[in-house]
């Protein structure tokens, strides 16, 4: 089973649409959802989040959502294309969620990188590019 069929936020909440697709935070995860898609790569969107931090009783005071989960890679993908601000912020979750999780695989596709699939597959709406 690939794709909207399997997506379920990581509070369980459903996060498909009226017409049965995933909802996305950005057009990018759908376009990204898309590709995966038609090439039979399963995955799941927002399906855990990773606690980075708590306090003293436990409670989280820091988390993590990746964006995908491919289980067949036993990776977790997170789509980065908008500011700057957002990168640093995200580059440094995942940074804490390898130290704190060793066992979590996770990889961070930057603008450039999904500019670069989004043109090697012919994908229509590409973000813009770095430097434009």
């Amino acid at each position: 089973m690939t794709g909207p069929a399997s997506s379920r936020s990581a509070q369980g909440a459903d996060v498909l649409d009226t017409d049965g697709r995933a909802r996305f935070a950005h057009h990018s995860e759908r376009r990204f959802a898309e590709l995966l898609d038609f090439y039979g790569i399963e995955w799941r969107y927002e399906p855990h989040t990773f606690v980075l931090d708590e306090d003293e009783q436990g409670r989280p005071l820091e988390a993590f959502t990746p964006d995908f989960y491919l289980p067949a890679f036993d990776l977790y993908i997170e789509l980065t294309t908008l500011r700057q601000q957002l990168v640093t912020r995200k580059n440094r979750k995942v940074r804490l969620l390898e130290q704190r999780h060793p066992e979590v695989r996770v990889k961070i596709l930057y603008r450039g990188d999904y500019a670069a699939l989004a043109e090697r597959f012919g994908m229509e709406d590409s973000p813009v590019r770095p430097g434009s």
